[in-house]
């Protein structure tokens, strides 16, 4: 299915303390989006620090070597402005979107904490908490809490960075220290492990003089290696389930591994396209049996990435499906049933329009989502960290509609039982 690119630009500098940036001016309305994108997360992690990129991220909130606490909340805000940051497998994020005419200030923020956040024992204690309670409410007194990005990865993977609780544990979150903070900040969040991205309303050459501004004394440090997360596929089904004393409904979610997202792009985007496929719609195949037909299960859903942000995430990875079941609901029959399905697909092929429509709707929803300049400037940062190619923002649903239907079929023969991790929610709450 031929679907044109889009065009926005992508102006590329990199300072000479190592960072890089991207600049994609849009003058249709006067509103800026402020990204900044740094290579560490939850894989990065040591041993007996879980969690701690994500608590990281809270500390970078806590005021910085010129601003005392919440005044990065009371500056955005006070612009007309809304930020957050949030925290992924493969990087940490930081945003704004603010008037054009607040740019500088949203400049001067990230530069300063950039220098230096404020790491005392006072911040790290209390945002220790506030993370615990976020486990609390998300994860621990939640029906279906982590489920199942939390859940899969231990079922399927092996080694510390793949496998391990991303929120993190309590014991592990306690015994954090300033000086871990100080070593994490000093090891992560070095110039040379940043991306900054800029979209909307400015000006290239005036945006670029504020960056050097406010970033280009920024002391230099220079990127950490980054290990090699690789493991290899499973030759045999995996199984695991555990018992959620607040779910009312049993649940079940499979993952396969999915080839490299990054060095195999070709090869991974049918995977992309297949998620679809089976389960967005009442018309997609595992919806129309399971939900519509058979009533196997109450609902489905497939994506890729554990987070499902399948542009957003490095190998290793996986297509995930998962299904909440009625009362006294058969895991085994729906997986058989997951099994026929991308059988079927491998034998017999798409019907006519399957994937089309499939292709059709994904372009819509990537280009909806970037059509804001916050969604530019996030996935332009993303991409020049990952691949060093913002621009291939512009293409991307482009690339999802050159995919052909020979290669979902070979995509489907691979979600097989022997390459398949699957993880059953017992209902607790049901009794």
């Amino acid at each position: 299915m031929r679907i044109p690119a889009s065009k926005y630009p992508a102006e590329r500098l990199t300072l000479p303390n190592g960072l890089r940036v991207v600049l994609t001016p849009d003058r249709a309305a006067p509103v800026v989006g402020v990204a900044v994108v740094y290579d560490v997360g939850i894989r990065s992690e040591p041993q007996g620090r879980t969690g701690f990129a994500h608590l990281f991220e809270h500390l970078m909130f806590q005021g910085s070597e010129s601003l005392e606490k919440l005044a990065h909340f009371r500056y955005v805000q006070g612009s007309g402005g809304t930020f957050n940051g949030s925290t992924h497998f493969d990087y940490t994020d930081y945003f704004e979107t603010l008037p054009s005419n607040a740019l500088e200030r949203a400049l001067f923020l990230e530069a300063d904490r950039m220098r230096a956040p404020r790491l005392t024992e006072e911040n790290l204690r209390n945002q220790v908490d506030v993370v615990k309670e976020e486990i609390r409410v998300n994860v621990l007194n939640r029906p279906y809490g982590g489920f199942p990005w939390l859940r899969l990865p231990p079922v399927m993977f092996d080694t510390f960075p793949n496998a391990h609780d991303g929120y993190g544990s309590f014991d592990d979150l306690e015994s954090a220290t300033v000086a871990d903070a100080a070593d994490f900040f000093d090891r992560y969040y070095a110039c040379g492990n940043a991306v900054l991205a800029i979209s909307g309303d400015f000006d290239v050459a005036t945006a670029t003089a504020l960056v050097e501004r406010h970033f280009g004394d920024v002391p230099a440090r220079p990127a950490p290696v980054r290990p090699d997360f690789a493991e290899p596929d499973l030759t045999a089904e995996r199984r695991s389930s555990y018992e959620d004393r607040l779910a009312p409904l049993p649940a079940v979610a499979a993952a396969w591994r999915v080839p490299d997202p990054i060095n195999d792009l070709r090869g991974y985007l049918p995977f992309v396209v297949l998620a679809e496929v089976l389960t967005d719609g009442d018309a997609s195949r595992l919806v129309e049996r399971l939900v519509l037909r058979d009533r196997s299960v109450t609902s489905v859903g497939g994506y890729v990435g554990f987070m499902g942000e399948p542009f957003a995430v490095r190998d290793p990875t996986a297509l995930v499906l998962q299904a909440h079941l009625p009362p006294g609901g058969d895991v085994d029959k729906v997986l058989r049933s997951v099994e026929e399905e991308c059988a079927r697909i491998a034998s017999d092929g798409l019907a006519a329009d399957e994937l089309s429509r499939t292709q059709a709707r994904m372009a819509t929803h990537l280009l909806r989502d970037t059509d804001a300049v916050l969604g530019r400037a996030l996935q332009m940062a993303v991409l020049e960290q990952q691949r060093g190619e913002p621009e291939l923002l512009n293409q991307l649903h482009t690339l999802i509609g050159e995919v052909t239907e020979d290669e979902i079929v070979a995509a489907a023969a691979q979600l097989v039982p022997s390459r398949r991790a699957a993880v059953e929610v017992i209902a607790g709450g049901a009794k």
